[in-house]
């Protein structure tokens, strides 16, 4: 069985589903749900579900919430022996979902910084590597994740990488997250997260420009699918899966997983791609950034 590494955030996430518009000031009916989130959490527990082993490594807090997402984790089977305890509380993410599915987060890192080294297992068995832009984005994380990389490189290993929000993006200068694009070898912003790296005003323009510092790019477009490319190949556009839409996070989470499972185990960009979306689908019909386990934390 293939197996994929996946370093970057865990996070509890408070999904607040609006039954309306916001009465600021006032009451607001919502639905108010617990799951487990982060970009890099989220992303091992889609690649589990697909079949294929994955192991998180990132870190938590000694608490109640670092508890019950181990706990998700053992249920999603997804290997956490290098999810590191810290003294430091578990991140939380308050996500506000409206009634056309769209979300809005307002994340307290909490634990999610500090990744060294040594927190990384030993890589061999493992065929890829996912790095979650926000471990790159976190100055405390930046020179081990950068080491990590490093190693992760020299063993051969492939590496995929998502960009992650413009609102995290935008804490940090420009020119230094162009800077990491060579390290990978594969990047998957979706579409206003490539716009905003590529400093471009359409997709393939941004493709373009975003092709001269990674090999492949992969950007997701939401409804609209996806397209992606391999240098000196073809352009190759995907349609979105049809479904009813209830909360988009975890959409670019469980696109990026459904491309990696397939693209490590054979299959070429078209038919990674087609996983993406497909998996994106599952993701975006359910309250929630990962699979059900048939309850919330």
């Amino acid at each position: 069985m293939p197996k994929v590494l996946c370093i970057g955030d865990v996070m509890l996430d408070v999904v607040v589903k609006l039954q309306g518009a916001i009465n600021y000031g006032e009451d607001t009916a919502s639905k108010i749900t617990t799951h487990g989130g982060g970009a890099a959490g989220n992303v091992a527990s889609w690649i589990a579900h697909t079949g294929t082993h994955a192991s998180i490594v990132a870190r938590i807090g000694n608490d109640s919430a670092g508890a019950a997402l181990t706990s998700e984790f053992e249920v999603l089977k997804v290997d956490h022996s290098s999810l590191i305890k810290t003294g430091d509380p578990t991140g939380v993410v308050v996500v506000l979902v409206d009634q056309k599915g769209e979300r809005t987060m307002f994340p307290e890192t909490g634990a999610n910084a500090g990744l060294i080294l040594s927190d990384m297992p030993s890589l061999a068995g493992f065929d890829a590597a996912y790095i979650s832009g926000y471990a790159l984005l976190n100055p405390r994380s930046r020179t081990g994740v950068l080491e990590m990389i490093a190693e992760i490189k020299s063993a051969g290993i492939p590496l995929f990488y998502d960009t992650v929000t413009v609102g995290a993006m935008k804490e940090v200068d420009r020119e230094l997250i162009l800077s990491w694009l060579p390290l990978m070898d594969y990047v998957l912003p979706n579409e206003e997260e490539a716009l905003y790296v590529s400093d471009t005003k359409d997709v393939d323009s941004a493709l373009t420009k975003l092709l001269e510092l990674c090999p492949n790019v992969i950007i997701k477009r939401g409804p609209d699918g996806a397209v992606a490319q391999e240098r000196g190949a073809d352009r190759i556009y995907i349609d979105a899966i049809k479904t009813l839409v209830a909360d988009t996070t975890g959409a670019g989470d469980s696109f990026a997983a459904g491309f990696i499972a397939t693209k490590i185990s054979g299959g070429n960009i078209s038919a990674s791609a087609l996983a993406g979306v497909t998996l994106s689908a599952t993701c975006v019909a359910n309250i929630g950034a990962r699979p059900h386990v048939g309850h919330t934390l």
